[in-house]
């Protein structure tokens, strides 16, 4: 079965936060490329607390309709 939380998110290295993140702080979330059961994130306050770990196609999904102002608050 295929991996879907990551319970202490600092175990790993090589996060980066997500481009839309201000220099200001505040919510961001963080993502890691390269993992091989799909696209880990993270909220980036918690760095020892649990990742969901999306599917890729999942999340290029996601990141498109973001792009495209597709989804609604």
């Amino acid at each position: 079965m295929t991996e879907h939380t990551i319970p202490d998110a600092s175990a790993l290295s090589g996060w980066r936060k997500s481009s839309y993140s201000g220099a200001e702080g505040g919510s961001c979330i963080e993502v890691l490329d390269s993992h091989p059961s799909g696209v880990p994130v993270r909220d980036s306050k918690a760095a020892h607390g649990p990742a969901l770990v999306i599917p890729s196609a999942g999340w290029a999904s996601f990141v498109t309709a973001v792009k495209r102002g597709e989804l609604r608050a």
